[in-house]
C-alpha cells in the first residue's frame, strides 16, 4: 500500500489565495494526486528547487517573486513541467508565460475540470517522453545539433542548449520528421495532447522560443521554417 502512494504525482501549488490554493488541493487529493502548497515566489522557488515534482502549478501575481520571474530562474536548472494560473489573461501575458518556460497556461477564473484533464495530459506527455525506449531511438543528430532523449539534453556543435521539455519534445519531432510540414493539428495532437484551436497560439510561442535558442547557439534560425497555413518544417 505505501508504495502506491508513493509512486502518486506530486504536484506543487505555488497560490497566494489560501482558498484556491486549499481547493485545488482537495481536488487534487480526491483524483489521486499528492499537493504541496506554498504561498509566495519565494518559498516557492526554493520548494520547487529542492524537491521532485511532476508538475508545478504557478500563480503569476504572487508576493515576492512573481510567477515570471520565479520560471525565469526555475527553467536555469530543471524543466519541471509548469501550467501557469492568473487572472490576467491578456495575450502578452501568455506570450511572456510561454518565453519564460511555461509548459501550459490556464487564465482565471477555470473549470476545475479542465484544469485536471490539461494537469493529466502534461503529466502523461511528460512521463511519456521519459519512459524507457528502444536504444536506437535515445539519441538523434542532425547535422551539428545532438539530442539525447535519455539525458533529456541537446547541444550544437558541443554547446548544451537549455530547453524546456516541450521545447525539447518539439525539436524532437521536427529532427525526426526533417523536411516534412509538420501541421499545428498534428503537433497539438502529439505534444499538447488537446486539439488544436485557431485561437490557442501556445504552440507558436514554443517554437518562437526555440527558434531564438536555437539562433544564439549558431544554429540557422531560417532553418526552422513557419509554412503559413501549413505548420512548421526543419530544412
Amino acid at each position: 500500500m505505501q508504495a502506491s502512494v508513493a509512486q502518486r504525482p506530486n504536484i506543487l501549488i505555488i497560490e497566494d489565495d489560501h482558498g484556491l490554493s486549499d481547493e485545488l488541493a482537495l481536488q487534487l487529493g480526491a483524483s489521486g494526486y499528492q499537493a504541496r502548497q506554498c504561498y509566495d515566489g519565494d518559498s516557492g522557488l526554493d520548494t520547487a528547487l529542492n524537491d521532485q515534482f511532476s508538475l508545478i502549478l504557478l500563480d503569476v501575481l504572487l508576493p515576492g517573486l512573481d510567477g515570471f520571474a520565479l520560471l525565469n530562474r526555475l527553467r536555469k536548472y530543471c524543466s519541471t513541467p509548469v501550467i501557469m494560473l492568473t487572472a490576467r489573461g491578456a495575450e502578452e501575458d501568455r506570450i511572456s508565460g510561454f518565453q519564460c518556460g511555461a509548459d501550459d497556461y490556464l487564465p482565471k477564473p477555470f473549470s476545475i475540470t479542465e484544469l485536471m484533464l490539461r494537469i493529466e495530459a502534461v503529466i502523461r506527455r511528460s512521463a511519456g517522453h521519459r519512459a524507457v525506449q528502444a536504444p536506437a531511438t535515445q539519441q538523434l543528430q542532425f547535422d551539428a545539433l545532438t539530442l539525447d532523449k535519455t539525458e533529456q539534453q541537446a547541444s550544437y556543435q558541443g554547446q548544451q542548449l537549455i530547453l524546456t521539455d516541450m521545447e525539447f519534445r518539439l525539436l524532437w519531432m521536427l529532427i525526426e520528421c526533417r523536411g516534412e510540414v509538420q501541421s499545428k493539428s498534428h503537433l497539438y495532437q502529439q505534444l499538447m495532447q488537446r486539439p488544436f484551436s485557431r485561437y490557442d497560439r501556445s504552440i507558436d510561442m514554443h517554437i518562437s522560443n526555440l527558434r531564438r535558442k536555437l539562433k544564439q547557439a549558431g544554429f540557422a534560425a531560417s532553418r526552422l521554417v513557419t509554412m503559413h497555413g501549413q505548420g512548421y518544417c526543419l530544412k
